[in-house]
């Protein structure tokens, strides 16, 4: 997709302009096409995607023109990526472990399954060679991705009854998606990735038995639990969820660098809202999934989220056999997961038990 240059003015300005003891230069704009893989304001996602694209816009002073289609306007959702490589569209906003076909080691670029909390990713994306892991597998496909949002702990997902063991998920046909949905598979689900937008009516119709998809603020603007009550937690296989803002790079070496760092300003901006946004909608869309719609929350039982994890770790380490890049992934995630996991525990974990404590706080 060509970029379009307007020449504010024409000819008739260029002539003025010669009269300016400082002559005004008109400035390149350029027009970029955005797909996403979010049904059309679904709040978080599909809300971050637009909001991102108006930024670009502001942030440039109109230099930058964003062209924006929500999942199934120009392309379905899960052929955004094959749009962007193909030149139908120029950026997308999507989830990177949607393209694990692609390159399995896509998959930690969203969540690590049993893996890293949303902070630990950050880090590790920022500060712990994550992000030039990413790079050297864009490359590839001659994409620039970064990080632009994070759906925060996930919850595991909405079921027909309360489940007691691992017996009573045998055969269910199972929405999610990721390695994850492998180490589901592996102890007994048929799993199948569903497009957010299709989920309730695969529920509705029975196609799925069951579902996860995101958390609380996602799960009630769905309106999943008008076909499940049963909400179990904690997620094992989505931990965190980082959402990707990618470009191309062929459109992106086009921009004079002031706006390619804008790009990138943009997306690590949005990555910071989502997160907060995330966090501070999930308890309230919580008490009202509960308190409103009769909900009924769960753990998963110990059998189940042992079992679990240790299909988690199976298939992450079965990526690391992929190639030398996936290898490389791995270790540096798994090396970066051993070291936070003792200082998390020492901050944030003791923290969070010592603040259950009977000790009275301020109302």
């Amino acid at each position: 997709m060509k970029r379009r240059n307007f020449l504010a003015g024409g000819a008739a300005a260029g002539v003025a302009a010669t009269t300016l003891s400082a002559p005004a230069i008109a400035q390149e704009r350029y027009e970029f096409t955005m797909v996403t893989t979010w049904p059309k304001g679904l709040p978080g996602l599909g809300t971050s995607a637009e909001r991102l694209a108006r930024r670009l816009e502001t942030m440039s002073n109109g230099r930058i023109k964003v062209n924006f289609f929500a999942a199934g306007e120009l392309v379905p959702p899960f052929e955004a990526f094959d749009a962007v490589v193909g030149g139908t569209a120029d950026m997308m906003h999507a989830a990177p472990y949607y393209w694990q076909g692609n390159h399995p080691a896509l998959n930690f670029m969203t969540a690590a399954p049993f893996g890293l909390t949303t902070v630990e990713h950050d880090a590790w994306m920022r500060y712990g060679g994550g992000q030039e892991l990413w790079d050297e597998v864009y490359d590839q496909f001659g994409l620039k991705g970064w990080n632009a949002g994070n759906t925060t702990s996930q919850m595991g997902g909405w079921f027909p009854k309360k489940l007691e063991g691992v017996d009573d998920i045998q055969g269910m046909n199972f929405r999610t998606a990721g390695l994850g949905g492998e180490a589901w598979r592996r102890i007994g689900m048929n799993v199948q990735t569903t497009p957010g937008g299709e989920i309730f009516q695969a529920l509705q119709a029975g196609t799925l038995d069951a579902a996860e998809w995101v958390g609380p603020w996602n799960d009630l603007a769905l309106g999943l639990y008008q076909i499940h009550k049963h909400y179990h937690y904690p997620s094992l296989i989505e931990p965190t969820a980082g959402l990707e803002f990618t470009v191309s790079k062929s459109r992106l070496s086009e921009l004079p660098q002031d706006l390619q760092l804008i790009f990138e300003v943009a997306a690590h901006a949005e990555n910071g809202l989502v997160t907060s946004e995330f966090y501070s909608q999930n308890k309230q869309a919580l008490d009202t999934l509960v308190s409103e719609h009769g909900v009924e929350v769960h753990r998963f039982p110990d059998d189940l989220l042992e079992r679990l994890g240790r299909a988690c770790a199976e298939v992450v380490g079965e990526v690391a056999e992929h190639d030398d890049l996936s290898r490389r992934v791995v270790e540096s995630l798994a090396a970066f997961r051993s070291d936070s996991t003792e200082w998390t525990t020492i901050a944030e974990e003791a923290f969070g038990q010592t603040r259950a404590l009977d000790i009275p706080y301020p109302a």
